[in-house]
């Protein structure tokens, strides 16, 4: 610890973020993983999984959790995988 008080109060705050950040973090890959989970099983209701997927990745994108860019990549990629099943599905019918 250092022997500067504002020191001491800026560690304890970056370590209550840290934590906060970490939980968050957390329900963004779950989501993730259940979304991508549902597209490779097929499931129906993939479209509304993805789309909770990407709000809760939008959530942590505003609160600066994630940079912007990392942000832009997982939305394209969920989306190109929706849209792909999506059209499997209709060739397939």
């Amino acid at each position: 610890m250092s022997s500067k008080k504002s020191a001491n109060k800026t560690a304890r705050a970056a370590e209550r973020k840290r934590l906060c950040n970490r939980s968050v973090k957390s329900r963004v890959k779950t989501r993730i993983t259940v979304a991508e989970a549902k597209i490779a099983a097929g499931d129906s209701s993939v479209r509304e999984e993805s789309e909770r997927a990407v709000s809760i990745v939008d959530r942590a994108g505003s609160k600066g959790i994630f940079h912007r860019n990392k942000i832009a990549r997982i939305k394209s990629r969920m989306v190109k995988k929706v849209n792909a099943l999506e059209a499997s599905e209709v060739e397939g019918a």
